[in-house]
């Protein structure tokens, strides 16, 4: 018998901050908004239920979930601004696929300083999540995007 995979709650925050946002960007609800719904319905530990049951995630970080949110949201207009000049040409921002816009603005709040995690820990944490909900170029593009944004937002971590 195996033992349970060790916890992650850094990381299932980040998965949760990429869902959050990919929510609100699609049902047109505010950060706040969506912020509470997961807090009452998606974050945490149900008494019985399996972990992850019902699209629950279990081990997420509520107020590093909510930072990431809020940070991606406030500053999102200079977020998206950068990411533009990020990506590929062939890939605008408007155009690629919402899950990875989502977990680019994630990223890019956390870069920008919603949290205190080192660059190159917020670029592998997003790289691990946008594997888990995209199988084709994505990745490699979301490392590509992240590298760069990192070098512009932080570039002391990369002397």
């Amino acid at each position: 018998m195996s033992a349970a995979p060790k916890a992650r709650p850094r990381t299932a925050s980040r998965v949760a901050a990429v869902q959050a946002l990919f929510q609100s960007e699609q049902a047109g609800d505010s950060a706040e908004t969506v912020i509470d719904q997961f807090v009452r319905h998606r974050l945490g530990a149900l008494p019985g239920a399996a972990d992850f049951e019902d699209g629950r995630i279990p081990d997420a970080e509520v107020p590093l979930f909510a930072a990431i949110v809020r940070g991606a949201v406030r500053q999102q207009d200079t977020i998206d601004a950068m990411l533009s000049d990020a990506l590929p040409a062939d890939w605008p921002l408007g155009r690629i696929d919402p899950v990875l816009r989502a977990a680019l603005r994630a990223a890019g709040g956390e870069l920008a300083g919603a949290t205190a995690a080192p660059a190159k820990v917020v670029i592998n944490e997003y790289l691990d999540v946008v594997r888990g909900f995209l199988t084709g170029p994505e990745p490699g593009i979301a490392n590509a995007v992240l590298d760069r944004l990192a070098r512009v937002l932080r570039p002391g971590e990369f002397e």
